[in-house]
């Protein structure tokens, strides 16, 4: 029999509707129980756990509706681990609630489950109002599609000439059209001086039939496009506020925070409108924006997910593993049947993998390996690559504190050179050869 690790240890099997809880069977006559998920009921579930003398509870869910249940069974001095649905799989032909919760029970019991990482709660207050603002952002662009099906259908082709229509010359056009111009060489006169297109191509995409059905659509389009911008600036000062309640790592008198790499701009559309580099930087100690590839947008996403603190995360292998951009070797056999990475859903691997795109022209050495990188392997595998380079570095200037300096692609290629030809050297020398390499002349060369 394997050792009882979590002896005071219940199993939560998770639904929409009810939740079903095992204990130990000397516990209480009913060992198992079922409790509806009215809050009320949640908090009956965790009067009764207290009266069996359970200290730790594992539960497993694929939705959301373990969360009031372990933000209620924490407030109440329990350790709660939420464990991976895929590592929990009861035996095939016995699936039901009751079973699910007794199983839960027992490999939790016996050590064999293990929790979902899971940063402070400081840190998921903070998460929940960015992962919201996603959401804002992405409901704010569909109606950016919605304005620009009015305009075609209207045969109204602005975007034909202008790059953004949600631009500062779109906006400014679409919404004279809106107050009653229609004089296209009068609305062609509202361009701005960066847009290369001349006033006659301009006149010519906006005569169009102004019919209005599709004004009114217009209209309804860039009402919900301002309602929902106005809802981000309004995350954007909830964030902020978040932001101001977290401790400081520095002193920010004696060491302010290094000038961004972007300077003093105006932020874009969907930025936000607060100095979330300052903040970043004051909360955490290091300046991430440092890293090519990396800029105040994601470095927020990633730390809103892991957290601030790196040692929940052992070494940099753990990290990039729970971030999904290592190999995941399958041996059988002594052989490699497949080192796919996992396929997970990670808002901080999405954020790596989004600035390893950005790498492609960089002037750096993490932009030559990433040249490298996708002339051998390919852009998708270049990606990933590039993206786990950039998860260590991270986690090495997330963990000792450091601040990031780049060598500069000259001396990566030099390294790269150098290594080629040591082992160049290594091969000759283990089938029985000495050779002396030698640089070419400019006309050898040719």
């Amino acid at each position: 029999m394997l050792p009882k690790l979590n002896v005071n240890a219940a199993g939560i099997d998770i639904g929409s509707a009810e939740h079903w809880v095992a204990v130990p069977s000397d516990r209480d006559e009913q060992r198992v129980r079922s409790f509806r998920c009215f809050t009320s009921d949640l908090y009956a579930m965790a009067q009764w756990l207290k009266e069996c003398r359970i200290d730790t509870v594992a539960m497993e869910s694929t939705g959301v509706y373990w969360i009031p249940l372990l933000q209620i069974l924490e407030t109440q001095g329990f350790e709660v681990k939420l464990v991976n649905a895929m590592h929990v799989k009861n035996v095939p032909g016995r699936k039901t609630d009751v079973l699910d919760c007794q199983w839960l029970q027992r490999l939790y019991t016996y050590g064999l489950l293990n929790g979902s990482f899971r940063p402070t709660d400081q840190v998921c207050v903070l998460r929940s109002y960015w992962r919201h603002r996603d959401n804002l952002v992405r409901y704010a662009s569909s109606h950016v599609l919605h304005m620009q099906k009015a305009l075609t259908v209207m045969n109204i082709q602005l975007h034909k000439v202008i790059t953004d229509i949600t631009g500062v010359t779109g906006m400014r056009i679409i919404r004279a059209i809106l107050a009653g111009e229609r004089d296209p060489l009068v609305l062609a006169n509202m361009k701005d001086r960066r847009i290369q297109s001349s006033v006659s191509d301009i006149v010519k995409s906006l005569k169009g039939d102004y019919r209005p059905e599709h004004l009114f659509a217009l209209k309804q389009a860039v009402e919900l496009y301002d309602f929902y911008h106005q809802q981000i600036d309004a995350c954007d000062r909830q964030i902020e506020d978040c932001l101001s309640q977290f401790d400081s790592k520095v002193d920010m008198t004696a060491n302010p925070a290094p000038p961004s790499k972007t300077g003093k701009r105006k932020p874009r559309r969907n930025e936000p409108h607060i100095d979330l580099h300052t903040q970043l930087y004051r909360i955490t100690g290091v300046d991430f924006t440092r890293i090519n590839g990396l800029n105040v947008l994601s470095v927020q996403t990633i730390l809103s997910e892991v957290g601030l603190n790196p040692h929940a995360f052992p070494t940099d292998k753990n990290f990039a593993s729970w971030l999904g951009l290592c190999p995941d070797n399958r041996i059988t056999g002594g052989k490699i049947k497949s080192s796919k990475t996992r396929a997970v859903i990670n808002r901080a691997a999405n954020a790596f993998r989004l600035a390893a795109q950005t790498l492609h022209n960089d002037a750096s050495a993490l932009g030559a390996y990433y040249r490298r990188m996708r002339a051998r392997l390919g852009a998708p595998k270049a990606i990933t690559a590039a993206a786990h380079k950039l998860a260590r570095i991270f986690y090495r200037l997330w963990k000792n504190g450091e601040s990031y300096q780049d060598p500069a692609a000259d001396y990566y290629e030099q390294k790269y050179k150098e290594r080629v030809l040591k082992n160049i050297k290594t091969k000759a020398r283990q089938l029985g050869y000495a050779i002396t390499l030698e640089p070419l002349t400019g006309s050898e060369v040719s």
